[in-house]
């Protein structure tokens, strides 16, 4: 039996980083355009004035890898030296267990005077990762460190236990509608921009199909670019996504040993992505237990496989025993791998898909975590509550619905909007989602916005990631 040897290591070092020694490599498969997100990540990743290390978090297979990618490309490009440029897959099994100070000697020169671009992908696979790399960003200021990983568990929690004041976080989440539609080049087919924060919908038929294509397998490029793994969706999605998550990625991070148990309760959430739950109930419905329920939720919700929703009263107060939440699919493509395609004409089952959608698309930006959904006797309920960043007060509400009853039942549907805002004078704006109408209505004192859902991801994909605090109005009826 043989250990690793050094050369085999430093072989593959080269490898990986075939830029040292070919001006002509391409870097990155031109074929994949840049998401939405890459400015900024770009911006935060190569800024050497700012001594931290870049943490790209996200879900498995969103296109972390290809952005380091193509940052490093950029750097190339602007005449950053490029055997100045280190990249390292940590989840490489001749990597395991390798310290991250040990990757510099690659360096065929290091000078402390140079500036340096040192990438560790997949970071969360070596044991206490953020000490070292904490330490590496005290030891060597002339180096940029940037990291991914994908079950980001241990890199949120632990990030803010070891990393503090040197770990900057980016969130990468799965495509907005508005990139999947930018990724089949359509972004322009149904939607125009009519002025600011006004967009006219040429054909909302159309748009609503593409929509619930979106719902059924668009979260994800590789699925939305490559013909044969879209034809395969179900499989890609449930097998190189959910399944390696559940079974190899928690797992390993928390040593759970009932794998299946973790599995069910994902599979329940999911099949029920959109109601209200609590964990009485799902203990009922899955037969785990209250404490382990609780638990696993947290691992999912940190592995970016669902988001939870934190429920308030009419009054904005948050109950000091959490009873009832909700939860969506952090992509709602995830059901569809889970479960099969939905159809357009299954009008409830997207209703509910619809919802995680809207929420999917907030998950970039910081404010996201100020969204609630309200709850109250007489069975009165709102689907969103953003409060404000300085009191927690309400600052703009909304109903996200998939259908056009609103036309012919107007007070009915809008009632338990109109019961809060009455409760909240205070409040921005009043908005109500729909399948197809696109209008203002009055309702007694109050103006309510009324906007396709499909239409509200659009814009929110466009915008959000910049300013949230605008998403209410993101969308001028029309």
């Amino acid at each position: 039996m043989y250990a690793i040897s050094e050369l085999d290591i430093e072989r593959r070092a080269d490898r990986d980083n075939p830029w040292w020694t070919d001006e002509n490599v391409e870097v990155v498969d031109p074929r994949f355009p840049k998401r939405i997100y890459y400015r900024s990540f770009s911006a935060l990743a190569l800024n050497f004035e700012v001594r931290r290390a870049a943490v790209l978090l996200g879900p498995r297979r969103v296109g972390k890898t290809v952005m380091i990618r193509q940052m490093i490309a950029e750097a190339i490009g602007r005449g950053f030296p490029r055997q100045n440029i280190l990249y390292a897959s940590i989840d490489a099994p001749i990597y395991a267990g390798y310290p991250l100070e040990r990757y510099l000697k690659f360096f065929k020169s290091f000078s402390n005077s140079d500036r340096y671009i040192v990438v560790f992908d997949e970071i969360q696979y070596l044991k206490d990762w953020e000490i070292h790399l904490k330490d590496l960003v005290d030891t060597y200021p002339n180096i940029k460190f940037v990291v991914t990983g994908s079950a980001a568990a241990a890199l949120r929690l632990k990030s803010k236990e070891s990393g503090a004041g040197r770990f900057s976080e980016f969130m990468l989440p799965p495509l907005t509608f508005y990139e999947y539609q930018e990724f089949l080049g359509i972004e322009n087919k149904y939607v125009r921009s009519s002025g600011h924060n006004s967009y006219v919908v040429n054909d909302i038929e159309a748009l609503n199909r593409t929509f619930v294509d979106y719902l059924n397998y668009g979260g994800y490029p590789e699925a939305v670019l490559n013909d044969h793994v879209r034809s395969n969706a179900e499989q890609y999605i449930r097998n190189d996504i959910i399944d390696k998550v559940l079974l190899k990625d928690l797992p390993s991070l928390y040593g759970i040993n009932e794998i299946q148990e973790l599995n069910r309760l994902f599979s329940f959430l999911a099949y029920n992505a959109g109601n209200e739950a609590s964990l009485e109930k799902i203990s009922q419905a899955s037969g785990l237990a209250k404490p382990t329920i609780k638990r696993y939720i947290e691992y999912l919700e940190s592995a970016f496989l669902i988001i939870k929703l934190q429920t308030m009263d009419e009054n904005c107060r948050s109950l000091q025993r959490e009873r009832n939440f909700k939860i969506y699919l952090n992509n709602p493509s995830m059901r569809a791998a889970l479960f099969g395609p939905i159809d357009y004409t299954d009008t409830d089952r997207i209703g509910h898909l619809a919802e995680s959608a809207v929420f999917s698309q907030f998950q970039h930006s910081p404010a996201a975590r100020r969204l609630r959904y309200a709850r109250w006797k007489n069975e009165g309920e709102v689907d969103l509550v953003f409060l404000t960043q300085e009191d927690e007060r309400p600052h703009w509400i909304g109903e996200i619905k998939w259908s056009d009853r609103i036309k012919s039942d107007l007070r009915q549907q809008t009632r338990h909007l109109i019961a809060f805002a009455r409760k909240h004078r205070s409040l921005r704006a009043l908005l109500f989602t729909s399948k197809t109408i696109s209008t203002k209505v009055d309702v007694d004192e109050f103006s309510i916005s009324i906007v396709p859902t499909a239409l509200y991801c659009y814009a929110l994909g466009m915008k959000v990631a910049t300013d949230l605090e605008q998403a209410s109005n993101l969308v001028e009826p029309g």
